[in-house]
């Protein structure tokens, strides 16, 4: 398996898609039950390919990941070679950017010293959505890139 199995509430929310694709192996939903019953590890394989056949979908398609933190905004663009990104620090006392008050502190104080903006662009390793994938394991979500945006125009 190249990612991680899907949780049992996406399986849940992906079940048409799920049942598309044991069709396209031309398994029917009681030749799917007598498997999950008679033959768990083959069961067990088809979630498995399943799971990454979803994360690549999805990995492929992204453009844009966030991560914040109390302290610090991580925002990622995805472009064909390279994953560029701004960090937002925070060095003051008492701050949460995950708050409401907290952000908006940083929407009024951006060029406090107490900001801190970073840029960096790094190339992909062999695999592109492997390297995507990572970041969201530790804790990225994929976004809209409206902050990325906003913080982009103001670093130039």
């Amino acid at each position: 398996m190249k990612y991680r199995r899907l949780t049992k509430e996406q399986f849940e929310e992906l079940h048409s898609e799920f049942a598309t694709f044991l069709a396209t192996q031309s398994i029917t939903s009681e030749e799917w039950e007598h498997i999950k019953e008679k033959k768990p590890e083959v069961a067990e394989d088809e979630l498995d390919v399943f799971s990454d056949l979803i994360w690549e979908g999805v990995l492929s398609k992204a453009k844009f990941l966030q991560n914040v933190s109390p302290q610090q905004l991580f925002l990622f663009k995805i472009s064909e070679e390279t994953i560029d990104l701004i960090l937002v620090k925070i060095n003051a006392e008492g701050i949460n950017i995950t708050s409401k008050m907290g952000f908006k502190w940083l929407q009024e104080n951006i060029e406090d010293d107490s900001v801190e903006l970073y840029e960096a662009s790094k190339n992909y390793g062999e695999d592109k959505n492997l390297d995507i994938f990572k970041l969201i394991e530790q804790g990225a979500e994929i976004c809209s890139g409206d902050l990325y945006e906003t913080f982009r125009k103001l670093i130039s």
